[in-house]
């Protein structure tokens, strides 16, 4: 009967896990590959890895957030994915950014090319960059969660955060002269 409900609250807890984190591992896996099916695959490939070893993570969390286990499990998941496949993310400009007031056609076409500029150079940052910046800015992981899913220290991420938005700026800038 014990290992019955031990099992029962195993599967309740990553139930729970699995309601908390589907849309950021669902939004990183996207913005990631790119796409929704390869995002999706990698969603799910993430919770079946993350379910096989769940009750260890539980033990060995002290208590802590399973939120950058189960990024870190994406990472390397999504890593896979390009070194299988050797593509390069691209994000589709349509579900880059969602337009919530209505705007003269010059104003969204200026945005959505402002969007566009971006997204080009968020992808064309190393890949270590390109993380941080998803795991920050699209999940709004702290660093401290940003620290963990890479196996960095905090002040690693730090710098590695402030280079990324340097060189993009830079590039963004760079783009603006030409």
């Amino acid at each position: 009967m014990e290992a019955s409900a031990d099992k029962q609250r195993l599967d309740r807890d990553f139930t729970e896990l699995y309601r908390a984190h589907l849309r950021d591992v669902y939004s990183y896996a996207y913005y990631r590959v790119g796409n929704h099916h390869d995002a999706e695959d990698l969603t799910e490939q993430t919770f079946l890895q993350a379910y096989r070893h769940f009750e260890r993570a539980q033990r060995e969390s002290n208590g802590r957030p399973l939120r950058p286990w189960l990024i870190r499990i994406a990472h390397n998941l999504a890593a896979n994915y390009y070194r299988d496949r050797s593509r390069r993310p691209m994000t589709q400009l349509e579900d880059a950014a969602v337009l919530t007031a209505p705007h003269d056609t010059e104003t969204v076409v200026e945005g959505r090319e402002h969007v566009k500029q971006v997204l080009e150079g968020v992808a064309n940052l190393p890949d270590d960059r390109r993380e941080a910046l998803i795991m920050r800015f699209a999940l709004g992981m702290d660093n401290r969660e940003i620290a963990s899913a890479l196996d960095r220290s905090e002040g690693a991420t730090k710098v590695l955060i402030h280079r990324a938005i340097r060189q993009l700026e830079q590039r963004l800038q760079e783009d603006e002269d030409d």
